[in-house]
């Protein structure tokens, strides 16, 4: 079963003058990633773009070697591709974290990131940070991970953008922490990873009806859910990707 179709959408949120936000495909090496930085105009920006390079650089040297040394992690429990994506994101860190130890407090940068790469049916994703992950199966959603910030800490169903600051991040610390999630699709599958501009401010059951609604074309979903964000307040920058089975 192939993937057949990918959309992708980002936007600087009605607020701010810059996107520190981006997202990267690599059709021919079935890997894919939302990035959500920070650190400020020309700082997180450019600081997802270098991680984006990085990590896809990394990730394709290692998947055209069968024989290649992973450097930093092996674990059996994971696909050879998820132990390719994990050591191509713990050198990119290592990269990104000894660029920022040079700098001024103020001149740091970081990011939160879904990273995803295919393998025959199998979808490895992995998250750190603040963005999320969901599967729509069979008119139902599912969220993949818990993520890493302090959304713990509010009751509350509709989230203020303060409760969902990243604990743990690209170039925050020298160990990055991740969670790791390999995932069976089945055709009708619907994989959906946004940053926390695209998520605060809307309910699950939300997203799964703009996402599930055939009447709209898949960008036009993603613009929708941007929208009704937006409506409720939304002061970040905001990405979406989909992925459909």
């Amino acid at each position: 079963m192939k993937l057949k179709s990918i959309t992708a959408d980002t936007n600087q949120g009605p607020l701010l003058n810059i996107n520190e936000d981006n997202f990267h495909q690599n059709i021919e090496e079935g890997l894919y990633m939302v990035m959500d930085g920070f650190g400020g105009s020309g700082i997180g920006d450019v600081a997802t773009k270098k991680l984006q390079e990085n990590i896809n650089h990394f990730f394709a040297n290692i998947t055209a070697d069968i024989n290649a040394t992973l450097p930093f992690f092996y674990s059996a429990k994971y696909l050879l591709e998820s132990n390719a994506l994990i050591n191509s994101m713990l050198s990119s860190n290592e990269k990104l974290y000894s660029e920022n130890m040079t700098k001024e407090f103020s001149q740091r940068a970081g990011a939160s990131a879904v990273l995803v790469s295919t393998s025959d049916t199998i979808l490895n994703i992995i998250n750190v940070g603040n963005c999320r992950a969901y599967l729509i199966r069979d008119s139902s959603i599912h969220k993949i991970f818990s993520e890493d910030s302090f959304n713990f800490l509010s009751s509350d169903t509709n989230q203020s953008h303060l409760k969902s600051i990243p604990l743990n991040a690209f170039g925050l610390y020298p160990d990055l922490s991740y969670q790791v999630k390999e995932v069976r699709f089945q055709e009708g599958d619907k994989f959906i990873f946004m940053t926390d501009g695209a998520y605060s401010n809307i309910r699950e059951e939300e997203i799964k009806n703009q996402f599930i609604n055939e009447n709209l074309s898949s960008k036009k979903r993603i613009e929708k859910v941007f929208e009704l964000v937006n409506k409720r307040g939304n002061l970040d920058n905001q990405t979406c990707m989909l992925l459909e089975f």
